[in-house]
């Protein structure tokens, strides 16, 4: 199967993790090359190893084709959908349209990372110009290395690094017009993959978020008119609306980490504290993204190899409890509520149900991370494990594993007036503010006055505090002298 590379002959642009027409280099590179242009999506979730789109991912990608079918129209391009096996897709349009090269953007997942290395030989070995870009981060893994020319394992030394590094800055669609090839191959109907809920626990999504490029713009430029000013002050508070929200908008592509590195230095936002905290924010993802890349064996195993054999003690009634907001600690019930409502949670709140899963229940942070996977919109699989490795002390720049949080000190200092869990748990509603974190503290008649009635309306603690405390120490402590024991 040999074609022509020349310019006349028709280059299939492959979307992926890139659903927008701005700053999306294997586009732009298509155009440029003068010849016509074919977008396609191929969906072949079984090609993504253990970690194909969960049910809240699918929702927002359902959502976010739609958009860019429309966006790709207004440049004269039909977006053609097509089912996996990638490579044989790729092969059939090549052979139905005469292409000549197929372009794309990177990604870094190891299941996808070792699928687009097999596509990208076999398509050159049929004759084909294969190339790949990047959209999905400013600074690429391979070129950031430290002084011993090894990667980073620690964000500070990596984030100065970084501020030395000149950003690469979004490109531009050029003015040549895209030519569309003289006859469309045929395309699935979105529908027809299924990427909607057959039940409609979905119904909580369009109230909290607009999955589309227009979306993504407003709400790039709806924080940095505003908010991004009190970020550092507010981001850790999830009663107030201190946080980006942009997560899922990048994590689908609709938006560049290199788009919003610009705008927040066109518009002034990145000289001011807030700006500056939040450009650190996006320095994470690349972290996060650079870890990925050089230890891919971390979403499934710990990077520190002295936390492999911790002694977890796996329960499906705790994990239950965690899952549904039935723990008994209301910060932790509030954000586990939150993230089922509207597929996204607070950092903050992220960081503290983390602690009480992996700490005080001895769970393997492997399922909590299975759980985000499958609920959050903006599943982001490098983003994924540095939170939940971070949370278990087990990964890059890890909290330690003895940093216990304490979720009713957690909800007291960032949701002083519980809005949040009220919002959230609103059979707590009617408690007074200095029990809205500590119900089972309050007295019978606070809790008569707002009909609270601890282990029916609302459950008592899955584990108290101090004994969570106690029993996670304890089990530090024995995989500490299970390292010490020889032949481990």
């Amino acid at each position: 199967m040999t074609h022509s590379s020349t310019t006349e002959s028709t280059c299939i642009v492959w979307f992926r993790r890139d659903l927008r027409v701005n700053d999306n280099p294997a586009l732009v590179a298509a155009i440029e090359r003068g010849g016509p242009v074919l977008p396609v999506f191929l969906y072949a979730p079984e090609e993504e190893g253990d970690w194909a789109p969960g049910g809240a991912a699918r929702w927002w990608l359902h959502h976010a084709l739609t958009s860019l079918s429309r966006a790709l129209d207004e440049l004269g391009l039909p977006l053609v959908i097509r089912r996996g096996p990638s490579l044989d897709a790729l092969r059939e349009l090549v052979a139905e349209t005469g292409a000549g090269a197929v372009f794309w953007n990177r990604r870094y997942e190891p299941a996808i990372v070792a699928r687009d290395t097999t596509i990208k030989q076999t398509l050159k070995e049929d004759g084909l110009d294969a190339w790949s870009g990047n959209a999905a981060l400013i600074w690429e893994p391979h070129q950031v290395r430290n002084q011993q020319g090894r990667p980073f394992r620690v964000f500070t030394p990596f984030w100065k690094h970084l501020r030395t590094q000149a950003p690469s800055p979004p490109v531009v669609l050029p003015e040549l017009a895209a030519k569309a090839p003289d006859e469309a191959p045929r395309s699935l109907a979105l529908d027809a993959l299924g990427l909607l809920p057959e039940r409609d626990w979905d119904a909580g999504f369009p109230q909290r978020w607009t999955p589309t490029l227009d979306g993504a713009g407003e709400a790039l430029e709806a924080f940095l008119d505003g908010p991004v000013a009190r970020y550092a002050e507010r981001r850790d508070c999830p009663g107030a609306s201190g946080t980006s929200r942009l997560s899922p908008f990048l994590a689908h592509g609709q938006l560049g980490p290199r788009q919003v590195w610009a705008a927040a230095h066109s518009t002034g936002a990145a000289d001011g504290k807030g700006g500056y905290t939040f450009l650190k924010e996006l320095a994470w993802r690349e972290f996060a993204h650079h870890l990925l890349v050089h230890f891919p064996q971390t979403p499934t195993e710990p990077l520190n190899d002295a936390y492999r054999h911790f002694p977890w003690e796996p329960d499906e009634a705790a994990l239950a409890a965690w899952q549904r907001g039935r723990t008994g600690y209301p910060i932790v019930d509030a954000g586990m509520r939150e993230l089922w409502r509207t597929g996204w949670m607070h950092n903050r709140v992220r960081m503290v149900v983390a602690s009480l899963l992996v700490k005080h229940l001895l769970q393997p942070w492997q399922e909590g991370a299975r759980w985000f996977w499958d609920t959050l919109v903006d599943a982001d699989l490098a983003n994924n494990t540095l939170g939940w490795q971070w949370s278990a002390g087990c990964g890059a720049d890890a909290a330690p594993y003895f940093r216990i949080f304490n979720p009713m000190l957690q909800g007291e200092k960032f949701d002083p007036d519980g809005a949040y869990v009220r919002r959230w748990v609103p059979e707590l509603a009617d408690l007074p503010d200095r029990h809205i974190h500590t119900p089972w503290a309050a007295p019978d008649a606070v809790l008569r006055k707002a009909g609270v009635r601890l282990g029916e309306t609302y459950p008592r603690p899955v584990i108290e505090h101090a004994a969570g405390r106690r029993r996670a120490l304890a089990a530090l402590q024995e995989n500490k002298e299970r390292q010490r024991q020889p032949g481990d």
